[in-house]
Order: C-alpha cells, then sequence, then structure tokens
C-alpha cells in the first residue's frame, strides 16, 4: 500500500510540475508571416524574476528540423528555472548560411527586446546550440556583422555548444569525401571555398569575449572532436572563460537526445555554466 501511495505523490508532484510551466507557441520574431522565422518560449510561472534565458537553435544538416521537436528541452530547462526559447530560422536550399545567420540574431534581437514579459533578464541571454545550430550560434556570436545587421550589440551572455558541426567548414568541406552530406551542405555554403572560410566560427575567434561551454561527444563525428578541442585552446589562449567536456560513448544524434530525461548530467553542466557566468540566479 506505501509503494502505491509514494508512486502516487510523485505523479502527483509531476503534474503539479508541469502545470506550472507555460508555452507561449508561434511567436514571429522577423515581422513577417514566416513559420521559419517564429519562435516558442517555455517558462515556469512563479514568483522568481529576472530569471536567465536560453535561446536553442536546432540542428539538422542546415536543411531539416524544426522548434517543435525540442518541446521537451524547453519544458526541462523551463522547470529548473530558465526561460527558454526554442527558434526555426530557414533551412536549405531555400537559404544559405548568411540569411540562416541573419534571421538567427534577429530571434536574439526579439529575446533582448521582449524576454522581460516573461520574468527573465535581458541580461542574461544564453545561446545554446546543436550541430548545425551550434555553429550558427558560433557564427553569429563571433562574426560582428549579423548582429549589425540586425541593429544592436551583440547581447549574448554566454554560449553552450553541443556538438558543434562546422566551427571550421573550410577544412571539413575541403578534406571531407564527396558523399551525399557533402553535397548537401553545398547547398547551404555554395561550392566556392572563399565563401566556406567566411562561413567557418574558428575564423572569428579573435573577436569572442564571452563564456563558453563545450560539449561534444565520445564517438562523434571526427571533425568535431577535432575542431571543439581546437576552439577550446584558441579560446584558453585568449583568456577567454571556457569549459570543455568530452561526454563518453555518445554520438552524434543521442548528445542532444539524451536531454529528453530532465536528470540528464548535460543539465548540470549547463546550468552550472550560466550560474557561473549570469547574475545572480537560484536553479531548482
Amino acid at each position: 500500500m506505501t509503494k502505491y501511495f509514494i508512486l502516487a505523490m510523485l505523479l502527483c508532484q509531476a503534474v503539479i510540475a508541469s502545470a506550472q510551466i507555460m508555452t507561449v507557441k508561434n511567436i514571429n520574431y522577423a515581422g513577417n508571416a514566416e513559420e521559419n522565422n517564429t519562435l516558442n518560449i517555455f517558462y515556469k510561472n512563479d514568483s522568481v524574476k529576472n530569471k536567465p534565458v536560453l535561446i536553442f537553435i536546432h540542428g539538422g544538416s542546415w536543411s531539416s528540423g524544426k522548434k517543435e521537436t525540442y518541446w521537451w528541452l524547453g519544458r526541462n530547462f523551463a522547470r529548473k528555472g530558465v526561460v527558454t526559447v526554442i527558434i526555426n530560422y530557414p533551412l536549405a536550399p531555400e537559404a544559405q548560411y548568411q540569411k540562416m545567420a541573419n534571421d538567427c540574431a534577429l530571434a536574439v534581437k526579439w529575446v533582448k527586446q521582449n524576454i522581460s514579459q516573461y520574468a527573465s533578464s535581458a541580461e542574461n541571454i544564453f545561446v545554446m546550440g546543436h550541430s548545425a545550430g551550434a555553429h550558427l550560434g558560433e557564427l553569429i556570436n563571433s562574426d560582428p556583422q549579423y548582429f549589425q545587421h540586425a541593429g544592436i550589440k551583440n547581447p549574448i551572455k554566454g554560449v553552450v555548444l553541443n556538438d558543434p558541426f562546422g566551427l571550421d567548414i573550410f577544412e571539413y568541406l575541403t578534406e571531407a569525401e564527396k558523399d551525399d552530406y557533402y553535397f548537401d551542405f553545398l547547398r547551404t555554403f555554395t561550392d566556392k571555398p572563399a565563401v566556406w572560410k567566411s562561413a567557418s566560427p574558428l575564423n572569428y575567434v579573435n573577436n569572442i569575449k564571452n563564456p563558453h561551454l563545450l560539449l561534444y561527444g565520445g564517438k562523434t563525428y571526427d571533425a568535431i572532436k577535432i575542431q571543439t578541442p581546437r576552439l577550446y585552446q584558441k579560446l584558453k589562449a585568449n583568456n577567454v572563460p571556457v569549459e570543455i567536456k568530452e561526454i563518453n560513448g555518445k554520438s552524434h544524434v543521442p548528445m542532444i537526445s539524451q536531454m529528453i530525461f530532465g536528470g540528464n548530467d548535460l543539465y548540470k553542466y549547463i546550468l552550472e555554466f550560466i550560474a557561473s557566468s549570469s547574475l545572480q540566479f537560484d536553479a531548482d
């Protein structure tokens, strides 16, 4: 009988916790009617003000993916006291990387100007991306043209890169096997090596001043295992606050899908990073 009582209590607590999470969907951040320029917001309905905000940019080889897939990420972070914004952005072949990055910068601008409505602090904006989304997050953070195009100064407090692909897209496309992925990526980056260089965040590393948390899988793609530590070393050499963690046994997709479970260690690492990088922040 006691066992069933405990299970019932746990279920009740889960339902209550879930009920506290508010969701606002399909806000357009670019002043148009495009679904590709919308975002969803997840936040806890409590009395805590000035929560940090995490903007998540999804992966998908720059040609697939959508914000709806990651509702669990939004809810898990919101339960832990972080207002979470998950964005759409235009995809290849309709858009190339500059358009994607410009629109991601517009999403960050919208958050900067509007997130205080959701008990969050516009001074504590963090950007997180997985795979291609990590590339775009670091590109807008490191290459100043994107926030200049958006008409604001870079407001990003810190960056979380989860298994980032394409930090040096020039190196990858120069050396990679010419398989289906290669030709898919050309739709995003053209066939011009000069463009590949312009699209590579590692070429702008000297512009980076904000703290970074770098996560990559022990069984991920070789390019990620080479370029992520390279970014770490360059940031370290420039005295930029940076942490790096290799997640043993994880390949590329599981590096994000493991976060379906709210108790996954990546939440602990990210929450500690946000707390150490932001203004006063108390996580549940």
